[in-house]
């Protein structure tokens, strides 16, 4: 009986703990996404307030002092944390630094005096707009510090606003180390007129922890540390800003978020105490626990104190308690056997009560109808609270129509198909639902479900009707093709064998040309579904390979093609690339893909623009980036491209079979990894994957060979 009743307790009591230590999970993410949201929020607001007032500098034809202040004026106004000054930087050349002074004498600004930063390219501020009331870069060199440097440099390469590396603001250094914040600048292009002459940058200086500090404290409430981090120009990770709130006790949850802004990615990281998290630390398993086991000791103790009795009520008392012991021993083990075989098997499993309401739900169940919690107010909230649709998708699930209420009212229902779809299952979830009555204490009549996910399968279909519809009308035009013009040389040799006249070389070149156009054609879809079929069941070939040479193959085949007129030449930017675990095969048509896509998709008469950079996470895992200008995916296709046989509906004709980029996913995700498109700002689309670190398949060597980036073009 103790034996019994403490492993009831404790069991139930761990139950308990581990729903507990799931809510706290919970809890931590959906902190960390309202955290992420106002990092990236807050960043867009910055940024687009820097193009804006890009625009609205290049939109003067001779800037003067007085244009600059009344653009700028608003800025006061908008009190953005952390920020320092806005200024304009124009360029200088070692010889040039007095004609620039003089220009900008000239246009409003007397006193300016230009401070040259050695020999070299020079990157003056000369109108400047203090935000702070204290931070004027009138005359500084920008050039002196390697990292707004180097966020000009992009800036003016890319057309796009650039953020640099971390690093203390020119301003800041004559303050007290103590005061000295890690920071950050924004700098973007600026062109005037129609010919779109470059004039300068727009560079905004932001002290990080007045940036984000405010910010990460609003939204940190119950968080223990909120560290928003940066590369500096080392490539390190730095603290950018931080909240650290040592009442909040120690950090067990931990969460890394990484934000991409602008050309650079930011890492948020946070950590919390689970215990001061809303239901992630009540106390109640170990109160059920401990209660359990105080119910145990009192029947316990009841039982000895019984068997000390007299001879006859002991046996009396032995024997019914040896019973009762037995019965709830048989009984134990027939409802831990049940809940076992109920919590063990793939599908889901509910019953209810006369009254509607569930009485039992397997964590499948669960899983499938993405609820922990069951509908509160009978069968009328089950489609509301579910989100049960018809298998359109669209159409509410009628209650009376619904398996287990017309099994309550007595009638079997086999193999009914219903889309669920709610927080849990954003995109929906197919589901055949087969429920019977049974009958409860009582003669009450209740019912049962078999919950069974049907997704992937009803993917399957979906995915062979397209398969076969595509495949077939692809085959058929060319066959069509070659049919019809064999049919015309047919009766060319039937023309000539009767003497109505031999048909000209013009004319036979002319049908045999069409004929292999159409025979290539259908030799060109057949490769690629063997492709297909190939990236999804070729056995990998994993081996340690240089990503940077395999990159460099790709892009010399690519950009050497004579196809390509030197005016229409592919710019190709190759950055850092680390040495990486794959199939070289499958890799190298990865890479060959979308960087064929890049330069298939550019608006004619301009040349294509790549950018293939690679960077490598904590985990030791590579993110490989390849952006482009091109023409770009319609918003609402980024994912639907790697469907096989789609093509974006972006207005254009080129030729294609739809599978390259089905073919990429496979290759990634039988690596481990995952492939996701995205559009670029200014135009074009991102394509990133990831493959997994070095753990996954062997160890890295002692000393890994360090890539500069030089351009591949």
């Amino acid at each position: 009986m103790a034996v019994v009743g403490c492993t009831l307790a404790l069991g139930v009591g761990a139950v308990l703990r581990r729903n507990e230590l799931a809510a706290g999970d919970a809890q931590m993410d959906r902190r960390s996404a309202a955290a992420t949201t106002a990092v990236q929020f807050e960043t867009r607001r910055y940024i687009d307030t820097l193009r804006n007032t890009a625009a609205a500098v290049g939109a003067q034809q001779d800037l003067t002092a007085a244009d600059f202040t009344t653009i700028t004026a608003p800025l006061r106004a908008m009190a953005l944390a952390g920020a320092t000054s806005i200024s304009l930087v124009v360029p200088a050349g070692n010889g040039e630094v007095a004609r620039v002074q003089q220009l900008w004498r000239d246009r409003g600004l007397t006193g300016l005096d230009l401070r040259p930063h050695g020999s070299g390219d020079h990157a003056f501020s000369v109108l400047v707009t203090e935000l702070d009331a204290i931070s004027s870069t009138a005359g500084l060199d920008m050039m002196q510090a390697a990292a707004p440097a180097a966020a000009l440099a992009e800036a003016r390469r890319s057309r796009q606003i650039a953020v640099s590396d971390t690093y203390q603001l020119l301003v800041d250094r004559a303050l007290p180390s103590e005061q000295r914040q890690n920071s950050f600048a924004l700098a973007a292009p600026v062109y005037q007129g129609a010919e779109q002459s470059f004039l300068g940058w727009m560079l905004l200086g932001v002290r990080g922890q007045d940036f984000m500090g405010d910010m990460l404290t609003a939204v940190g409430p119950g968080l223990r540390d909120l560290v928003l981090q940066a590369d500096d120009a080392d490539g390190l990770l730095v603290t950018m800003a931080s909240v650290h709130h040592p009442e909040a006790g120690s950090a067990d949850l931990r969460r890394t978020v990484e934000i991409p802004v602008a050309n650079s990615t930011w890492a948020l990281r946070l950590s919390a105490d689970r215990r001061t998290l809303p239901g992630a630390d009540t106390g109640q398993p170990l109160t059920v626990a401990a209660g359990g086991l105080v119910v145990t000791l009192l029947l316990t103790s009841l039982i000895w104190v019984l068997a000390t009795g007299r001879d006859r009520a002991r046996s009396r008392v032995h024997a019914a308690t040896s019973k009762l012991a037995a019965e709830q021993t048989a009984a134990s083990r027939q409802a831990a056997l049940l809940r076992a075989v109920l919590d063990s098997i793939s599908d889901g499993v509910g019953v209810i009560g006369p009254n509607g309401n569930f009485l039992l739900h397997n964590p499948a169940a669960r899983g499938l109808l993405g609820r922990e919690e069951d509908a509160v107010g009978g069968t009328d909230s089950w489609q509301q609270h579910f989100g049960l649709y018809r298998a359109d998708g669209v159409t509410a699930f009628p209650v009376e129509e619904m398996p287990l209420v017309r099994a309550l009212g007595g009638e079997s229902v086999d193999h009914v198909e219903m889309v669920v779809r709610n927080s849990t299952h954003p995109d929906g979830r197919v589901l055949s639902v087969s429920a019977r009555p049974v009958d409860t204490s009582g003669g009450l009549r209740g019912a049962v479900a078999v919950f069974h996910d049907i997704t992937d399968r009803k993917r399957v279909e979906t995915e062979l009707r397209g398969f076969a519809g595509v495949v077939a009308h692809d085959l058929k035009a060319p066959l069509t093709l070659v049919s019809a013009y064999g049919e015309l040389v047919t009766e060319a040799l039937d023309d000539l064998a009767a003497g109505a006249g031999a048909p000209t070389l013009e004319q036979a070149r002319k049908g045999t040309a069409k004929v292999l156009h159409g025979a290539a054609r259908m030799q060109r879809l057949i490769t690629e579904l063997l492709d297909y079929t190939a990236a999804r069941d070729a056995t990998l070939r994993v081996e340690r390979l240089s990503m940077r040479a395999l990159v460099d193959d790709v892009v010399v085949t690519r950009t050497d093609s004579p196809d390509h007129q030197a005016v229409s030449r592919p710019d190709v930017f190759v950055g850092p690339l680390p040495d990486v675990y794959a199939d070289p095969v499958l890799l190298r048509q990865v890479i060959d893909n979308l960087v064929g896509n890049a330069i298939k998709y550019t608006p004619p008469g301009q040349p294509a623009r790549i950018d293939i950079t690679a960077r490598t996470d904590e985990d030791g895992g590579v993110r490989v980036r390849i952006a482009d200008r091109g023409i770009g995916i319609p918003d609402g296709e980024h994912a639907a491209v790697f469907d096989s046989f789609h093509r974006a509906s972006n207005g254009t004709a080129h030729p294609g079979t739809g599978l390259g980029l089905a073919i990429c996913r496979r290759i990634v995700e039988r690596h481990g990894g995952h492939i996701d498109a995205g559009p670029n700002p200014g135009g074009g689309t991102i394509f990133a994957f990831t493959l997994p670190g070095s753990v996954a398949y062997g160890p890295e060597p002692a000393h890994a060979p360090v890539l500069d980036a030089v351009p591949a073009s």
